[in-house]
């Protein structure tokens, strides 16, 4: 908080461009497979539902899952976070990497189907090792986003000492929200083995970027912070409600 002349607090407006951006991811995340999943289904678009959402690719709707992950990427790099002595729970380093690792996603596809069809991408190679690329910044976005959900969203209520806590409690549904990303990142490839059901790996996907969204929007106060929300969520009980910043 900042002060005024007369030693008054006044609002640092800082915080609600943090908040803005905290819902600008929340908001991407969950909308790239509920377009892509959508728009599959609308004749317009000529595009069949593709086993993941990597394939979409490779569709007529390239550029809303590209434009969707650059955008949450250059979103990620540009928040800045707060550090932190452990790696584990360096808010503005984990983002940055989090924020590369979204944007490697989007410029390096997953394998085609026919290697021998024109392959638009920023490397013009038609090579097997750049779709294992590509999954392993799939993969390791989606555990740095659990990351970020478990161990560093936590860092604001962990020495709250309030009782009693509500079951929907923020701290709550951040480690939901993480280790439903982490079982999701499991289940992608232990699904496609087993051939558990169609579409698996689409599902579990969206599942895992509808955790990511979900910690973004609670951790940037979309729902709001007063009254039986704030209370609920964020244990806020003032008229108008504030937070620490540095906690954040």
């Amino acid at each position: 908080m900042k002060l005024d002349l007369n030693g008054i607090k006044i609002e640092n407006f800082d915080i609600f461009t943090y908040r803005r951006i905290r819902r600008a991811i929340g908001y991407l995340g969950i909308s790239l497979p509920l377009f892509l999943v959508v728009f599959s289904l609308i004749p317009f678009f000529e595009t069949q539902m593709q086993p993941s959402i990597s394939d979409y690719y490779y569709t007529n709707l390239r550029d809303i899952f590209t434009g969707t992950l650059c955008a949450v990427g250059l979103f990620l790099i540009r928040y800045k976070g707060h550090g932190n002595a452990s790696f584990w729970k360096n808010d503005n380093l984990l983002t940055n990497i989090a924020g590369i690792m979204a944007i490697g996603v989007a410029l390096v596809p997953t394998n085609p189907d026919d290697f021998s069809q024109k392959i638009y991408t920023i490397i013009p190679l038609t090579v097997k090792w750049l779709g294992w690329l590509h999954y392993g910044f799939a993969a390791l976005l989606f555990l740095l986003l659990a990351l970020l959900a478990i161990n560093v969203f936590t860092i604001g209520q962990e020495n709250e000492t309030r009782e009693p806590k509500s079951i929907l409690n923020e701290n709550n549904i951040y480690r939901t929200c993480g280790y439903t990303i982490l079982v999701a990142v499991i289940m992608v490839p232990l699904s496609a083995g087993l051939k558990l059901f169609s579409y698996s790996t689409l599902v579990f996907e969206a599942l895992a970027l509808f955790a990511f969204g979900t910690a973004w929007l609670i951790k940037g106060r979309a729902l709001g912070d007063q009254g039986k929300i704030g209370q609920k969520l964020y244990q806020e009980n003032n008229p108008v409600a504030t937070e620490k910043v540095f906690e954040e």
